[in-house]
């Protein structure tokens, strides 16, 4: 059995939608260009839309079928690199009205709007989720199709948020450090270094902005808590 180095793909796609805003909307079936899309992702990997009045999705009574596009990216110093890029093929569906705020104050978190309260007054903002039907994916150099039941049944990374603020960290202050550790373990000069992704199951380095090499570095073992995470990443800035 081979060891396992990488999240499997629909936890990876969980996670990056976790952290991903809508960039665009299509409405199927009319010949409207897919316009700019507002909103966020709730806890369960659900795109919400914010629609505002005046917006075709705005004033709809059924359940249109629609496409949003999602775009997961991480600053590296000045430059916004995308991670990787989501469609969501679903039906957008009212969010019913005991669970806007909880929503609202989810997507909030990380896409804040100050409309997503005007919605939640009535003010005219509608808030619309997709009742997922698939995800198409492209992830550097992966891609290919999620269907609704197995993207909507896996979990992002338990570990993700910890990862982000440790990776965060270590592009803000150990970059040098992080360089001199890939040079002794790939014996060559390795440039322009940033941690790319962090988890339990490794990390993954990119050198370079313009045309990047993403190198992985799995753990021994997986790890399960943030201690031992720490720990890893810390065995992994320290290799000499």
């Amino acid at each position: 059995m081979q060891p396992v180095t990488a999240p499997p793909i629909p936890e990876r796609v969980r996670t990056l939608a976790a952290t991903a805003a809508p960039t665009h909307v299509s409405l199927t079936g009319t010949c409207l260009p897919a316009s700019p899309a507002r909103g966020g992702v709730d806890d369960q990997g659900r795109p919400v839309l914010l629609v505002m009045p005046g917006d075709p999705l705005h004033n709809a009574l059924d359940e249109p079928v629609v496409t949003v596009d999602l775009a997961a990216n991480r600053r590296l110093g000045s430059v916004q690199a995308s991670r990787g890029l989501l469609k969501v093929q679903g039906w957008a569906q009212a969010v019913p009205e005991a669970e806007a705020r909880q929503t609202a104050i989810a997507i909030a978190e990380r896409c804040p709007d100050e409309a997503l309260f005007e919605a939640l007054e009535g003010k005219g903002p509608r808030l619309l989720r997709i009742d997922v039907g698939q995800v198409i994916y492209l992830t550097g150099p992966e891609s290919g199709v999620l269907d609704g039941e197995e993207y909507l049944g896996a979990r992002p990374d338990p570990l993700m948020d910890v990862a982000e603020r440790m990776l965060d960290h270590v592009n803000g202050t150990h970059r040098d450090q992080l360089e001199t550790a890939l040079v002794s373990l790939l014996d060559g000069p390795v440039p322009d270094v940033w941690l790319w992704e962090l988890d339990r199951f490794g990390a993954t380095v990119r050198s370079g902005i313009d045309e990047p090499t993403l190198i992985r570095l799995p753990w021994p073992a997986p790890v399960s808590d943030a201690g031992s995470l720490e720990r890893a990443l810390r065995c992994l800035l320290c290799h000499r």
